[in-house]
């Protein structure tokens, strides 16, 4: 199935869901023959990740109860509340409320009123992963946007963030394929 979210955004994207539906996401201007001309260009790539993302059903591992998933945000909470407050020193910033919940999409985020998000599955990562994602959340505090002066940010306090990023891509998709 292909769905089709039209937005204010400036590209378009496409993204393989955890059902193998391809969803595109674009901007509301363009046009349904401009949206097929960039999926026909995106064909090998669609297909490669559909046949991997229905590779991975099968050899699926179970999914997190919702025990599992407390847990996991109990565990969590005394070292990211650490971790945030050392790096909002460190990084000069305030911040408001600190949320923990089993998201599917992400693995934090920053509202527009300086709360802050994040995946209670970070409980199973490394510590420097969580390190970066609580740095990243945090320079979104000073950019709210992903603009060279955010990454800049994040490279000034987080010098290994390709690592941990790469980690999320890698490991932390399968954690997250584990939550209902």
């Amino acid at each position: 199935m292909i769905r089709i979210i039209r937005s204010k955004r400036k590209t378009v994207s496409v993204e393989i869901t955890r059902s193998a539906d391809i969803v595109v996401r674009a901007p509301i201007p363009m046009s349904d023959a401009e949206i097929r001309a960039f999926l026909d260009s995106k064909n090998e790539w669609i297909e490669k990740h559909v046949a991997l993302v229905k590779s991975k059903k099968s050899a699926e591992a179970p999914c997190f109860s919702q025990n599992e998933l407390r847990a996991f945000a109990k565990n969590l909470k005394p070292a990211l509340l650490r971790s945030v407050a050392h790096y909002a020193k460190i990084i000069g910033v305030n911040y408001g409320r600190i949320t923990i919940r089993a998201q599917r999409t992400r693995w934090g985020s920053c509202s527009q009123k300086g709360n802050l998000n994040f995946n209670c599955l970070l409980s199973l990562a490394p510590s420097d992963v969580l390190d970066y994602v609580v740095i990243h959340e945090l320079c979104h505090l000073r950019h709210m946007d992903h603009s060279k002066k955010f990454w800049a940010d994040v490279e000034k306090y987080c010098p290994e963030h390709k690592s941990a990023k790469a980690w999320l891509k890698a490991d932390g998709s399968a954690l997250i394929d584990r939550i209902k």
